[in-house]
């Protein structure tokens, strides 16, 4: 439960926040990048970067270098200011402060070439009049889609889990059925159906190789900024030290062009009409939110699910499946029935807090201001980028007890951890607490439907299977209901 005496309320005026300078140092020109971004790749990785960096300047806030930087990236500027605590970090949130203009995957911008020579909607600040055109045109794709969106998951689902039970029988005792690329071809299919209104059924290519062509895409465009644990010095040389050009994918995304101008007529003349999107921005933000929003995000979240459910004690499964069949009505499972899983919902949002589908957020100081940490108030300046690095924040010991540790029934009404929701900052704001996405912000449309969709897939494997054995990213064994 939450920790009273840390909250992050407002602090009385004798505990108030002591105002010092933010620590830390960009170090020389070209050489302080280009040492920080070896040790944030090579010699550290990302979460080690910045913890030993906190611990070094005994502070959350401090100023450091992120990827990527010297030698191809021209007018690329390395500097952060690093946000590491719960209260330091909620400023990122905050539009009055923050511009969010270009600064995705910070200051560095992947050509525009891969979003159909647009900037779409995650590169566009809330200031600007298309922001919440296309805002209001996403939150009214999930809105109409919300009645057909658990029955297309399921149909969709039990296609790929035959796949996999026939796969493992194929392997004989001691085999194992990968499930990685099963569940992309699931993600995309039923994504394609909700969201575009597309059914891949009728498109072969598509069906086949749209999740791989999504793969290949995302991977280009951002692989300067990622660590993929290849052998180095090989992957600092070949895959952070330049940016990639488009024509490496311009064929595939031609293809999912075609894809959603052909079968996703409906959305796209409703993006025209009700939105006033021209049809060239409504196709090239439907792939973005197709591809980079919901397949990209799902298919990094739902492989960290499938891993901390491999993690638990054999105890955790059973309470997740006495759960699911207690709640499930008539045996059909709804948004309606997973909303009562109190130990289904704490599993997802514990595993967005210590494994969130994007882990880095950035936004540009609209002006100078305040900052406040949990101790010290700290003076940023209008132009610096800011850089919180969510899976430091949501450890955050001053919120979280055993910080460290997967709890899973941590948000659970019994254990009275509903509260914590408000501190849950997996989708570019708080799970509750405010008035949730809108024009006016930046948080995720599908906030809410993120973490109902896979309670969803947690509800259906406990449906279907009394339990399951998960290893490496492979199923080793499955035991169907009785």
């Amino acid at each position: 439960m939450l920790n009273a005496s840390l909250s992050v309320a407002p602090l009385s005026p004798s505990a108030a926040p002591q105002r010092a300078a933010i620590p830390g140092s960009y170090g020389w020109p070209v050489i302080g990048p280009l040492s920080d971004r070896l040790q944030y790749f090579w010699l550290q990785g990302p979460q080690n970067f910045f913890a030993k960096r906190m611990e070094k300047y005994e502070s959350t806030v401090f100023r450091t270098n992120v990827p990527p930087a010297f030698p191809f990236f021209a007018g690329v500027n390395p500097n952060v200011v690093a946000l590491l605590d719960v209260k330091s970090f909620s400023h990122l949130f905050d539009a009055e402060l923050v511009d969010k203009s270009n600064v995705l995957v910070g200051d560095f911008m992947p050509s525009v070439n891969y979003t159909g020579g647009i900037r779409v909607c995650a590169y566009l600040d809330t200031a600007e009049t298309k922001h919440g055109q296309i805002k209001d045109f996403a939150k009214d794709i999930l809105r109409r889609s919300a009645s057909t969106w658990v029955s297309s998951m399921t149909t969709t689902l039990d296609a790929m889990w035959d796949s996999l039970e026939s796969q493992l029988a194929a392997a004989g005792d001691g085999g194992s059925a990968s499930y990685i690329f099963p569940l992309q071809e699931f993600l995309f299919s039923f994504l394609s159906l909700t969201l575009l209104g597309a059914d891949t059924s009728a498109f072969p290519e598509i069906k086949k190789s749209g999740h791989i062509m999504i793969d290949k895409w995302l991977a280009v465009q951002l692989l300067p900024t990622i660590s993929i644990n290849v052998v180095q010095p090989l992957e600092e040389i070949f895959l952070h030290s330049f940016s990639y050009p488009f024509w490496l994918v311009k064929s595939d995304y031609q293809k999912l062009a075609n894809f959603v101008e052909n079968g996703a007529g409906e959305t796209l003349a409703r993006a025209q009409t009700e939105f006033k999107l021209t049809k060239e921005e409504a196709i090239h933000n439907l792939i973005f939110m197709l591809g980079f929003n919901a397949f990209g995000g799902f298919s990094l979240f739902f492989l960290s699910l499938l891993s901390s459910l491999s993690e638990q004690k054999p105890g955790v499964q059973e309470e997740l499946r006495k759960e699911v069949r207690e709640k499930l009505s008539n045996n059909i499972l709804s948004f309606e029935t997973v909303r009562e899983m109190d130990l289904v919902n704490s599993f997802v949002y514990e595993t967005l807090r210590l494994n969130p589908p994007v882990p880095q957020q950035f936004g540009r100081a609209r002006k100078n201001f305040d900052l406040s940490s949990h101790t010290t108030v700290y003076e940023i300046k209008k132009g610096e980028l800011l850089c919180g690095f969510q899976p430091l924040v949501m450890r955050d010991p001053k919120i979280f007890e055993n910080p460290e540790e997967f709890v899973y029934n941590r948000f659970s009404k019994k254990r009275g951890g509903e509260e914590l929701l408000e501190y849950l900052f997996w989708s570019n704001g708080p799970q509750m607490g405010t008035p949730g996405p809108s024009a006016s912000n930046k948080q995720c449309a599908a906030k809410d439907a993120v973490p109902q969709t896979a309670a969803v897939f947690l509800a259906y494997l406990f449906q279907r299977y009394d339990e399951i054995s998960i290893s490496s990213g492979s199923v080793t064994a499955l035991k169907k209901a009785k």
